[in-house]
């Protein structure tokens, strides 16, 4: 149930729907992969596997698949030698990543009092 709003009956479907994409969205490369198709447009697998930094083939065919399943990006195959593949975000997509947005805005406003809390947490207990 979301925060902070009393809804008489929740949708188990909805519900499980938003645990599920919760989950998915939470992990790095998902939304690595949303920024940059967000930022970038459409691009090559070889490209994108660049822009997102860091990423293994594997792990990057694994997230596009997923995304793809659940409807966040488009998949095009030309029809050219070497096969030329490329990906972009579909509206779904960029409403996910528009979504999600208020993550980064609001980490933003309050990165200086997490740090702060962190530092005292840590001195507290003996780490600084």
């Amino acid at each position: 149930m979301p925060l902070g709003l009393e809804q008489p009956e929740l949708d188990p479907k909805v519900e499980a729907l938003v645990n599920e994409l919760i989950g998915r969205v939470a992990d790095k490369w998902t939304m690595i992969v949303l920024d940059v198709l967000a930022e970038h447009g459409e691009l090559r697998f070889t490209r994108l596997g660049q822009l997102a930094g860091g990423i293994s083939q594997k792990m990057l065919t694994q997230t596009l698949r997923q995304m793809e399943r659940d409807g966040l990006v488009i998949r095009t195959i030309h029809p050219v030698i070497p096969p030329k593949v490329e990906y972009r975000l579909t509206e779904l997509g960029l409403s996910l990543g528009t979504a999600f947005c208020g993550v980064w805005i609001w980490a933003g406003e309050n990165l200086e009092r997490i740090e702060q809390s962190r530092r005292a947490f840590d001195a507290a207990a003996g780490k600084g």
